[in-house]
């Protein structure tokens, strides 16, 4: 008999397991980590197509983004590299815009996001593991960056401002949540007018089995937990979104999910007084 998840379960499993990660780099004394590819390949929430006997944890990055894109953070930045996209190669920032990160991690898209929108920008990381905070905290030292900042927070229930952001990204975290009508409200909640959501995750292209949906494992995996496409572009219309993409970036033969962009948009105002 399958035993259902509860959210609590969820969450507690998804901070533990990117919870250790963090702190494995906390403790780090090396800026190169070297993984086995089993090891890798939980560190991503795709997975490598190919696996090496060994490989390098920013050999993952390098995989989501171009050497353009990397160049403007420090080599150890990018190590824990946790994503299935670059979302920031999909959000058409421009200077001065303001920027919410989800999930936002040990912080690599939030420091591109914040070269991009310049110095009269702003970048806003949310999270709601203290490790990973506390990894940000540290990467941003190291970055300098003076338009970002890190703020503890679940995406079901932000601690941010309505009609606060132009736009909201997020690098394969949705898919983590056990509550994703709650994400999209808040997304909405919390972009003003007009504004866009610009995500990289993980969707199923395929119903999946009730034993695929209660594995805690794959949960933090970034699998468990992810919507068919149909479910999701529903979900982001209920919220309220239009102008809605779900493109598939990738899909190997022997998985039946696969990593897309999505992007979508909040109505601006209409009316007049």
């Amino acid at each position: 008999m399958t035993t259902q998840r509860t959210a609590d379960e969820i969450k507690g499993a998804v901070k533990e397991h990117y919870g250790s990660r963090a702190r494995q780099q906390l403790a780090s004394k090396d800026a190169t980590i070297e993984l086995t590819a089993a090891e890798a390949a939980d560190d991503t929430c795709c997975g490598p197509t190919e696996t090496p006997e060994h490989v390098e944890i920013s050999s993952w990055a390098d995989k989501l983004y171009t050497a353009e894109d990397l160049g403007t953070v420090p080599q150890e930045v990018q190590e824990l590299s946790l994503g299935c996209g670059n979302p920031t190669a999909i959000a058409e920032l421009s200077s001065g815009e303001a920027v919410l990160d989800l999930g936002s991690g040990s912080g690599l898209d939030c420091f591109l996001a914040a070269s991009q929108v310049g110095e009269k920008g702003r970048v806003v990381g949310l999270d709601m593991t203290d490790s990973m905070l506390e990894l940000a905290a540290r990467n941003l030292a190291k970055v300098g960056a003076t338009n970002v900042e890190f703020q503890k927070g679940e995406m079901e229930s932000m601690p941010l401002p309505d009609n606060t952001f132009d736009v909201i990204i997020s690098n394969c975290v949705i898919n983590l949540s056990p509550d994703k009508d709650a994400v999209f409200t808040e997304s909405v909640r919390v972009l003003k007018p007009g504004g866009r959501v610009r995500v990289s995750d993980i969707v199923w292209t395929r119903p999946p089995t009730e034993d695929e949906r209660t594995d805690m494992a794959s949960w933090a995996g970034c699998v468990a937990g992810a919507l068919e496409v149909d479910d999701y572009e529903a979900k982001l219309k209920a919220a309220g979104f239009t102008d809605i993409e779900i493109n598939l970036r990738s899909q190997s033969d022997d998985k039946a999910w696969a990593s897309a962009d999505i992007i979508a948009r909040k109505p601006a105002a209409t009316g007049c007084c």
